[in-house]
């Protein structure tokens, strides 16, 4: 058996996601010069699509927000030791929640109406991540399993209350009516106009603000609460844990609800801040990508920010590339990003050991 590797912290938050990243970007880009395109316009049209406008950053910052709550999601499971892979599911019950407080709660102002949704949602995805948390606590039925369930529940719930019981009557949509105007989340480029500083139009909005607060939170939860260091305590060594006095059981569940209330700042993003009505679908596989943003940021809150920029770039762009380079659809766009969690995911130990060896080297050359 070979021995763990110890790295330093920056190479092993840094370094190694950074060497991962490059090594996907050349194999996407031999993937798309197999396709007969060029791999260097395809990846300034990229660049050019999410970065090198304010329109496409505003969009490529939108989708960043979704992508931080979800990985923030996965990190807070992880560090108890628990893989919740139910972000989706938990997201959408969100949705629910807002849209139960919002279109019953039309009287009341937006300074009330706007938190009321936000904890509408956070309480909405904790109970239904609190289920699998309990049956993982109390039953030892496995995370991965009840979470994966759950997922599928919630995609059926929401499409019979949306056809039967929410919907619209004059309408054909599945989708609730609209949310009451002062319940909107303010987009960016009006907050800016109130100002005096004019920007493109796009989905970003508020919910940004409340991403990077949520990230401070956790950071803060994580790394400078005793219940912080209990979830890492239960995630690194239960029985130790046990051993000082803590419920890795009463941990499971806590750190399960905490994980589906972030969750929830996905259907916050994309309903109170964009949409304005509950509709089918609006999580659009991101609860799915959150684990590969979780994993390659380590479960940090810094490196969650980082990976759901980089993750944000890939969907912007990548519709800005498909529309350049037709020959690049949007399911090579998936493709390329499928690479990129195959080097950050399963090839990662290949790439720290590579780090590793490098650093001894120079280590033992300076001794």
């Amino acid at each position: 058996m070979s021995a763990p590797l110890d790295l330093p912290r920056w190479a092993d938050t840094v370094l190694v996601p950074a060497i991962s990243v490059v090594a996907a970007f050349l194999v996407a880009g031999l993937v798309v010069l197999g396709i007969g395109e060029n791999p260097l316009s395809a990846t300034r049209y990229l660049i050019q699509g999410s970065l090198g406008t304010s329109e496409g950053l505003g969009f490529t910052l939108f989708y960043m927000t979704d992508f931080i709550f979800v990985g923030l999601a996965v990190a807070v499971a992880y560090h108890a030791g628990l893989f919740n892979i139910g972000g989706e599911g938990q997201a959408t019950l969100a949705g629910l929640g807002i849209a139960l407080v919002l279109n019953n709660l039309t009287f009341l102002p937006g300074f009330l109406l706007i938190p009321l949704g936000i904890l509408g949602a956070a309480a909405f995805g904790a109970a239904w991540a609190a289920v699998p948390g309990y049956l993982q606590a109390k039953r030892g039925s496995h995370i991965v399993i009840t979470t994966i369930m759950f997922n599928w529940l919630a995609s059926v719930l929401i499409v019979y209350l949306l056809v039967n019981v929410l919907r619209e009557p004059q309408s054909m949509n599945p989708e609730t009516r609209a949310f009451p105007e002062q319940s909107y989340i303010p987009f960016m480029h009006e907050v800016f106009a109130a100002f005096g500083i004019e920007i493109p139009a796009s989905q970003l909005n508020l919910t940004l603000v409340l991403a990077l607060a949520a990230s401070y939170f956790v950071w803060l939860l994580i790394y400078r609460s005793r219940l912080g260091y209990a979830i890492r305590v239960v995630g690194s060594n239960p029985a130790a844990a046990v051993y000082a006095g803590i419920s890795p059981a009463r941990i499971t569940i806590i750190a399960m609800m905490l994980s589906g209330a972030l969750a929830g700042g996905l259907a916050v993003n994309e309903l109170m801040g964009y949409q304005h009505r509950l509709l089918l679908e609006f999580t659009s596989g991101y609860g799915f990508v959150g684990i590969a943003v979780a994993l390659m940021g380590r479960a940090h809150p810094v490196g969650i920010i980082l990976a759901s920029l980089l993750f944000g770039i890939l969907y912007q762009g990548g519709a800005e590339l498909a529309f350049e380079q037709p020959a690049i659809t949007r399911d090579m766009v998936v493709v390329i990003g499928g690479i990129i969690i195959l080097f950050a995911g399963a090839l990662d130990g290949l790439f720290r050991r590579a780090v590793a060896h490098v650093l001894t080297r120079q280590k033992l050359a300076r001794a």
